[in-house]
């Protein structure tokens, strides 16, 4: 695997063996402030005006996702509570190669290089107002007593990883999510828009991020 450089200069790694990058090739940074938490994080913030937040992301990745979150998180106040499921996590030494220090708080950075190793064996501090735990474990084998807010759908596309898209997959990760929780992910197809209306969700289209013209957030009723 070698990072690349997307369309707004942020990296992203590209997965030969899946054939697929882990962000869009459009921008990663720019997708996973747009989809992730702007019309994730964001919205259910001023929707349910809270200054805390529980989040469970599916594919932590390179985490740039929770980077970007924590960053905004730690500028603006905001309790966070993150755990990300990854079944395969990067080695430590790649996840530097991905220079997603230039796009967050140095402290936030150097404290996630620090403390990645470890939040795969358990859930850590990662200041006064951040704690981090990332669940290595396929994403069916996941299990919690704790209710989140937000979900962030990470997962590789459908082509490349159809497990992850199933009525199945969705009604196991949106079990664990609050009422008037939001699910947001990059895509939208008729399959998944009708998965989530089936699990008890009201779904809408949102705009996308470059490259796409929609994505889907869906809010558990």
């Amino acid at each position: 695997m070698e990072f690349v450089k997307t369309a707004d200069g942020s990296k992203t790694l590209y997965h030969d063996q899946v054939g697929e990058h882990y962000h869009s090739k459009h921008g990663a940074q720019q997708e996973s402030i747009h989809v992730f938490l702007n019309t994730g994080l964001r919205y259910w913030l001023d929707k349910e005006s809270s200054q805390s937040a529980s989040i469970l992301e599916i594919g932590f990745g390179t985490g740039l996702n929770f980077l970007l979150t924590a960053d905004y998180c730690s500028k603006n106040n905001v309790n966070l509570n993150y755990i990300g499921i990854e079944a395969y996590p990067l080695k430590p030494e790649l996840i530097v190669q991905s220079e997603y220090n230039q796009y967050v708080n140095p402290e936030i950075w150097d404290q996630f290089v620090e403390i990645y190793a470890k939040a795969l064996e358990s859930k850590l501090s990662f200041n006064e107002l951040i704690q981090l735990e990332i669940a290595h474990q396929k994403v069916m084998d996941f299990q919690s007593e704790e209710r989140f807010d937000v979900i962030y759908f990470d997962a590789f596309a459908e082509i490349h990883q159809p497990e992850m898209w199933t009525p199945e997959t969705l009604a196991h990760v949106c079990q664990f999510l609050s009422p008037g929780g939001v699910f947001v992910t990059y895509a939208i197809t008729g399959n998944l828009k009708r998965a989530m209306k089936a699990l008890g969700f009201s779904i809408e289209k949102a705009p996308g991020a470059p490259g796409k013209r929609e994505m889907l957030r869906a809010t558990k009723l």
